[in-house]
């Protein structure tokens, strides 16, 4: 991700955490080193929801932000089981996301409890009600564990339906729609990159939007990204995506016109009295694909997360089967 789009984030993360008490500010400063954007944006919506619950049940004075270090120390196991019974039947929360929103408290709370120090250098709180209460134990026999990602798995012939939608058949199928059709014939090579990278290397879409051209190896069909805590990896991508990159490599400067000096690899249409290119945003491509999949000819491609949109578990759970199944080939290949 580029340093745009993680700024946006911090904004939206700081613009958050102003809603919630100084201490809970103080965490998400301390945290920031360690943690994704994403994963601090989360947190900062799980707290609202907490502190605001807190005060909706009269267990605080005030608003959120007010909500005093000695009231969390005084919660009970009760009062915390009713707030989980508020986000399973209020407002309709899985067991999963049950889950994930406890383990951002326990964070909280073990932070005020065994790290933060007061000048006198005793902890923010003595008591931790968190480190009572139990995760949902959530078991899966495996063919419902089957079933349910069975759905949200691409099909190889899948793969390949999608991209040739994207790079061909959305034209011809809006031929008579001159809006429609003059888009897809400006943008298709850089649509049709974009599909067969995700799908040809299991990139997140942040990353691939994020993707500079010095980034790209294309001797190595290898991809440069940083990832959580700014860990360099480099990704390779399939041949199909080599492909599709050096297509629209071939027509990104003629067509989109960028400046010299900008390194982002996708591009959208010059816009604005300027008429300057300017770096495909992960938003811009989320509405893309979302309208792509309403669009496309398939009877399931449209109610699968699929599209660019891909979200991550789709992509991760796709490319893991695959790499599963090409592992388990050479395996049984050697054994001959």
């Amino acid at each position: 991700m580029d340093k745009q789009s993680k700024q946006r984030y911090f904004e939206r993360i700081e613009d958050k955490v102003r809603e919630l008490p100084w201490y809970v500010i103080e965490f998400i400063d301390k945290r920031k080193r360690k943690l994704s954007h994403t994963t601090l944006l989360n947190y900062c919506h799980d707290f609202i929801i907490f502190f605001d619950w807190l005060v909706a049940e009269n267990l605080s004075a005030g608003s959120k932000s007010d909500v005093a270090l000695e009231t969390l120390e005084k919660l009970t196991t009760q009062e915390i089981e009713s707030f989980l019974a508020f986000l399973e039947f209020k407002l309709g929360n899985s067991k999963l996301t049950i889950n994930r929103k406890l383990s951002a408290l326990k964070s909280l709370f073990d932070y005020l409890q065994n790290k933060a120090e007061t000048k006198d250098l005793q902890p923010y709180i003595h008591r931790n009600v968190m480190a009572k209460i139990e995760l949902n134990a959530v078991k899966e026999d495996q063919e419902t564990v089957a079933n349910r990602i069975g759905g949200k798995i691409l099909r190889e012939d899948e793969f390949e339906q999608f991209r040739q939608f994207v790079a061909y058949d959305y034209g011809q199928r809006y031929k008579d729609n001159k809006k429609l059709y003059q888009f897809h014939l400006h943008n298709r090579e850089r649509d049709a990159a974009i599909v067969s990278l995700i799908l040809g290397s299991g990139l997140r879409l942040s990353e691939v939007a994020g993707c500079n051209i010095e980034d790209l190896d294309l001797k190595k069909s290898f991809v440069r990204v940083i990832r959580k805590g700014n860990k360099e990896q480099y990704v390779y991508f399939s041949e199909q995506a080599l492909r599709d990159l050096q297509q629209y490599l071939l027509i990104r400067e003629e067509r989109y016109k960028p400046d010299k000096t900008m390194p982002f690899l996708f591009l959208a249409s010059q816009m604005g009295p300027s008429g300057k290119s300017r770096r495909l945003t992960q938003r811009s491509i989320e509405k893309w694909s979302k309208n792509t999949r309403q669009r496309t000819a398939s009877r399931r491609l449209p109610s699968m997360p699929c599209g660019i949109r891909l979200q991550p578990g789709t992509i991760k759970k796709t490319m893991t089967c695959r790499n599963c199944a090409i592992s388990l080939a050479t395996l049984r290949f050697k054994r001959r």
